[in-house]
């Protein structure tokens, strides 16, 4: 036998140690995921944080230019802000812009995120909230791309 090799004991030795290391890795991860799930907040200092993308150089989060909601990219129309407090506190502006459906359709995935994402009971703002999406950002009635209209066809040669 080599000197250099270490022996059977030595061996079981190291991979039980690296099989502890492990298994420490892995209650350190877990406890951590548990954490993010069960008290999603627990690494904020504050329950109020408003990032720098949030705010324009004034520092104020809800200034409307041109007609839009800087912060967001919502257009400015009666209960703006109750769909700003309502729904961008939990996501993107952007998922209510792509998702353009009619009333009953918001009604329904309304009902389905306080069933499955815990969303509150909204009230008397669920209509408001409605109310601004139908106007603001109906179905669109058009395809992947516009109709090509007035194209200058050629022919093309072998």
């Amino acid at each position: 036998m080599r000197k250099d090799r270490p022996t059977y004991p030595e061996t079981r030795k190291l991979y039980r140690w690296m099989y502890g290391l492990v298994m420490i890795l892995v209650l350190l991860v877990s406890a951590f995921i548990s954490m993010n799930i069960f008290f999603p907040h627990w690494l904020y200092q504050s329950e109020t944080i408003i990032t720098s993308s949030e705010t324009n150089s004034d520092g104020d989060a809800d200034k409307i230019e041109n007609g839009i909601h800087v912060r967001t990219g919502l257009i400015d129309a009666e209960g703006l802000m109750v769909v700003v407090q309502n729904c961008t506190s939990c996501h993107s502006a952007s998922l209510i812009t792509q998702n353009r459906m009619t009333e009953e359709r918001w009604n329904e995935t309304i009902k389905w995120m306080q069933e499955t994402q815990n969303l509150w009971e909204l009230g008397p703002n669920q209509k408001v909230i409605v109310d601004y999406l139908v106007t603001n950002y109906p179905p669109m009635k058009k395809g992947r791309r516009m109709v090509l209209k007035d194209v200058d066809w050629y022919e093309l040669e072998d």
